[in-house]
């Protein structure tokens, strides 16, 4: 299925119902009077977070969303139906902003949350409503008032709880397809990733969800490469996980190229814990490895974690670093407590190791 993460509709609430005008005649019946019953309510247009939804892709084959008119009345003091109600469904984490593309409407961050976008016009009154003492035969009713229509945006953003960045070719696709059972497009070129992808990751009993999406160069922020348009889908992560190849001639410079397009970028990613890795550390004897390890020190003001997927390498303890973040931002006391044990246990094994 091909991910869209940004789509354009236009949507119509219904218009109310007309009112009635009758009168009673019947035979044998000497006062019949008015009994025009009134309009039925219009249609309203709701956006519904659901689950199972990861694209906005539904939303390049339909674009214009119109509930229903009103029911009009009718004599024998008949009201007219509601008409029914439209429902946009999207996935969570979706934002829906007006026509201008910046003004935000509502944030859908909760499976199951609704909102009206557009609420449907009241039915207007037969001529029954309006008899009074000294009018006792009104001959006119009101028109259902009209819906509101309006274009909106819908804007995804991922819900994860850790996003991986880099470069291209850094080994975040590969990351992703080790420790979940997501299975992004691998390759040895440039920009394998071309839309951001999900997985499940599980350690200790604990699960959180990895973003990963396409590698940024330099100039992303002005729109080289394939830019930073999605960014945005690490926006909402609690911490990201930084990877540098190994494989790159100047690990600093690769660390910092990818920084400085994340504080460009804006959105508080700048300001989000994050973890530094040197990935794909097989490719180097122990020389190189302990040199690049120190470069990329140098650069990130952090010891980097060391990581082959290969191999297997560090990739438990990238794990159970990146949990340990998550529990602490969520406030899951009961977590922490699971992870402090896991913790506790592992340096016992190693203890009895040595």
């Amino acid at each position: 299925m091909k991910f869209l993460d940004e789509a354009k509709v236009y949507i119509r609430s219904g218009d109310g119902g007309a009112g009635s005008v009758s009168f009673r005649r019947e035979k044998f019946i000497e006062f019949g009077g008015p009994d025009g019953g009134d309009g039925g309510r219009g249609g309203d247009v709701w956006v519904e977070a659901v689950n199972g939804l990861n694209t906005l892709i539904d939303f390049r084959f339909q674009q214009h969303f119109k509930a229903k008119t009103g029911t009009h009345g009718m004599g024998r003091n008949r009201t007219g139906a509601n008409g029914e109600d439209v429902t946009l469904k999207v996935p969570v984490g979706t934002q829906i902003f007006e026509e201008d593309n910046e003004t935000l409407i509502v944030d859908m961050t909760v499976e199951g949350q609704r909102f009206r976008l557009g609420k449907g016009g009241n039915g207007g009154f037969g001529n029954a409503h309006f008899k009074t003492s000294t009018n006792q035969a009104p001959n006119w009713a009101n028109p259902g008032l009209e819906g509101e229509e309006k274009t909106v945006w819908l804007r995804l953003k991922l819900i994860a709880d850790a996003g991986l960045v880099g470069l291209p070719n850094a080994g975040k696709s590969t990351f992703l397809a080790s420790v979940t059972r997501a299975r992004p497009k691998i390759a040895n070129y440039p920009f394998t990733t071309l839309h951001p992808n999900l997985g499940v990751a599980t350690i200790d009993e604990r699960e959180f969800i990895l973003a990963d999406i396409p590698g940024l160069i330099e100039g992303a922020h002005e729109g080289v490469g394939i830019g930073d348009r999605f960014l945005g889908h690490v926006e909402r992560t609690r911490v990201l996980l930084h990877l540098v190849s190994a494989q790159e001639e100047n690990v600093g410079k690769a660390y910092k190229t990818v920084k400085h397009e994340l504080e460009a970028y804006g959105g508080g990613l700048e300001d989000k814990p994050e973890i530094v890795a040197l990935s794909q550390i097989d490719v180097l004897d122990e020389a190189s490895l302990k040199k690049k390890t120190q470069e990329l020190k140098k650069a990130s003001g952090k010891a980097p974690l060391l990581l082959s997927a290969v191999t297997g390498k560090g990739m438990t303890e990238a794990l159970r670093t990146l949990r340990d973040i998550i529990v602490a931002e969520n406030g899951d006391v009961e977590l922490r407590e699971k992870s402090d044990k896991h913790r506790k246990r592992d340096q016992e094994d190693k203890e009895g190791d040595e």
